[in-house]
């Protein structure tokens, strides 16, 4: 088998009918060698070494060779970690770009590049060959863009986010056909559509789905890495989720998602790799080029700068590793349908040298992008390193976790002193930490639990974490989570506790919904979903992340279905703009605050637990195309009178929503007796034209 120069312009592995490019980037290699396989990827039948350079990127054709052919890698240069270098071409290596892998990544000894056994660990280079222990990429065929249902485009002010696992949604739905639970092709099938348009989902966010690794230490313990946070194949569909059409199964499902006006976001991972620190496994960057693909401490090139918290941190920053990440951004956009990205560990893709920088290299790639800047771009605004938490920090078209919104929206309901206040800023966007630079309220994502943490329901069940099953010692996972378990931990058959749980949940779910922002909805929470007090299930592949539909709470799903069409049809609760009382062409106030007297608040009363706030619509628009909410919220433990205000000309109150009786029907005030408020409810009003 021949091999030619071939091209440079491409990277990965390129069939064009009558053979195949492959083009690699490694900026210290002396040389690489490409590597084919039998069809079992059992045998290595051919090695030839790429002929040509054409600055960092080594490149070769291989004339009349076809998708479907397996191949790797082996690079040559310094092993030499003291200087960052650690070539080992006794390891095979994943192609970046690969498109599939063939066989099963493993934590097999036999990937670490070094030798475990000599004394100074990873100072001396491993003699054993890694092939028979690693998977091999795969040469995919040529490329069709995406040519299905095309994207739904929904705006960010009608946008409800549903974050889900693939498995964790679809395993346990007896509607599903078994054969499909738990795969991609579930994720589309006809009962998982039609739970989420009844819901009045517009974005499904998927947590990771490009190939990733389970890690070593899970192994050893028996478990797996479930939420996938692991990343190696930034191109790969993560196979473990395959259904009866494989990779396929993944586009069919964006289409038929799509085709229901659903937005399909993916969770990635870009900040690190699975290949972890000094000690982890040599599978693919480390040894294609160690020093360009990572960032290394300045002072000690052998280590990693670990601003992720997972043993390295993706050099961003490098041109070609830049580069990677946009070519595979692009590709699941324009080959996979993808509608957006939620970003982990986002600081970390905006740190420069200098530190986080909002005019970074990475954001200005994106924001010049014709095919990325279309997109829904959400960030995790934290990472573990120097200056690390960016809440309102990024780009005027993102939207951020607002974590703030979590923690304060929990220990207001919890009843914690001085959390009013900060509710209070909750309910129109967080303007405080967002409103600047152009920004819009979508930016803040608004949430009050996510997969890393306590369920919903957990919130008001568990004081404490109980994660005993990670085999971490009841260690791991976050230590502050202002949760309450409202007079019992656990499972409890008390009435009352049982009630005061559900009636708190309904106030987390209502503070989200009737918030300026953008809503997420953790999967499951809508149906009472526990995981038991584990605020970790990262390695839980299992019931215990699983959503039990058999045992959905219909009454609460019923409240949330609610929620969410109550902020669809009405437009004040959703508004393009930030709301400080600017005086509307009606010359009333956009937005008012009084007590449930009718009176002033005094913002600066530790003890207050109630507030009155009517919104209406933006200042250029009249009062009757944006009408006008009233929203009440009595976080005290005492039943209150409610002095209403005046909605407006020509309009009545109608009473739409009580948390504390949500059975109860929409019906119009046509007294001007104040109106009950129990305690512990929030209670919206909507002004209605009198006269229809």
């Amino acid at each position: 088998m021949s091999i030619v120069a071939g091209d440079h312009s491409t990277l990965g592995a390129a069939y064009d009918g009558q053979g195949v490019n492959f083009a690699v980037f490694s900026e210290n290699a002396t040389k690489i060698e490409l590597c084919l396989f039998s069809h079992d990827g059992q045998r290595e039948t051919v090695r030839l070494e790429l002929p040509d350079r054409t600055g960092a990127v080594w490149h070769g054709y291989v004339p009349g060779l076809k998708p479907g052919a397996l191949y790797g890698y082996r690079a040559y240069g310094p092993y030499e970690p003291d200087r960052g270098h650690r070539f080992n071409p006794m390891k095979l290596l994943a192609d970046p770009y690969s498109r599939a892998f063939h066989g099963d990544w493993t934590s097999a000894k036999e990937t670490l590049g070094y030798d475990p056994d000599a004394p100074e660990h990873d100072a001396k280079p491993s003699q054993i060959d890694s092939a028979p222990f690693v998977p091999k990429s795969i040469v995919p065929e040529i490329e069709v863009p995406w040519d299905k249902t095309p994207a739904p485009r929904r705006s960010w002010s009608e946008t409800v986010i549903y974050e889900a696992h693939v498995r964790g949604l679809t395993q346990l739905h007896p509607d599903v056909p078994e054969e499909l639970r738990g795969t991609y092709e579930a994720l589309g099938s006809e009962p998982i559509i039609a739970h989420l348009k009844d819901l009045g989902v517009t974005a499904l966010e998927l947590l990771p789905v490009h190939a990733f690794l389970d890690d070593g230490f899970l192994v050893e313990r028996g478990l797996t890495n479930y939420w996938g946070y692991n990343s190696l194949g930034f191109f790969a569909v993560e196979p473990r989720y395959f259904g009866p059409n494989g990779a396929e199964g993944f586009r069919q499902a964006v289409d038929r998602l799509h085709a229901a006006g659903i937005e399909v976001i993916l969770d990635v991972v870009y900040n690190h790799t699975a290949e972890g620190d000094h000690r982890g496994p040599t599978l693919s960057f480390r040894g294609l080029d160690n020093a360009a693909y990572y960032n290394l401490q300045a002072s000690h090139a052998r280590y990693y700068v670990n601003d992720t918290g997972c043993g390295n941190t993706v050099a961003i920053r490098h041109p070609f590793v830049l580069r990677m990440v946009l070519d595979s951004l692009r590709y699941w956009v324009t080959v996979m349908g993808i509608d957006g990205f939620r970003f982990d560990l986002a600081t970390t893709l905006g740190r420069e040298a200098h530190g986080f920088d909002l005019h970074g290299g990475f954001f200005d790639a994106i924001r010049q992008d014709p095919v990325l800047r279309q997109c829904k771009l959400i960030a995790e605004p934290w990472d573990i390193g120097p200056g690390g938490y960016q809440l309102g920090g990024f780009p005027a078209d993102w939207g951020e976790w607002n974590d703030k919104f979590r923690d304060s929206t929990r220990k207001f309901w919890r009843g914690d002193a001085h959390a009013a206040q900060e509710l209070a800023g909750n309910f129109l966007g967080t303007a405080s930490v967002f409103d600047h630079s152009g920004r819009k309220p979508f930016s803040s994502i608004n949430f009050v639990a996510a997969h890393d943490g306590f369920t919903l329901a957990d919130v008001t069940r568990y004081r404490e974490r109980h994660n005993e099953a990670n085999g971490e010692s009841n260690a791991d996972g976050h230590g502050h989570n202002l949760s309450d378990n409202c007079g019992a931990e656990g499972d409890t058959k008390n009435e009352a506790i049982l009630a005061r749980r559900a009636l708190r949940v309904r106030n987390l779910l209502a503070t989200v919904f009737l918030s300026q922002g953008t809503p997420m909805l953790l999967a499951g929470d809508e149906l009472g979903r526990t995981q038991r007090g584990n605020n970790n299930t990262y390695c839980q592949d299992n019931e215990t992340s699983w959503i039990n539909w058999a045992q959905a709470d219909t009454d609460l799903l019923d409240f949330a279905r609610r929620l969410i069409a109550l902020r669809r049809d009405n437009a004040v609760l959703r508004q393009d703009r930030y709301l400080h009382g600017q005086v509307r062409a009606d010359g009333l106030p956009d937005v008012t605050w009084s007590s449930l007297e009718g009176g002033a608040l005094n913002w600066r009363d530790s003890s207050l637990d109630g507030f009155c706030l009517q919104i209406r619509g933006v200042a250029e628009k009249t009062i009757s195309e944006d009408g006008t909410v009233l929203i009440v919220v009595n976080g005290g433990d005492d039943d209150k009178r409610l002095v209403l205000s005046e909605p407006g000309p020509d309009l009545c109150w109608e009473r739409v929503l009580d948390t504390a009786a949500p059975d109860d029907p929409a019906h119009r005030i046509t007294s001007r007796k104040s109106q009950p408020i129990s305690a512990h409810s929030v209670v919206m009003f909507v002004g209605k034209r009198a006269d229809i």
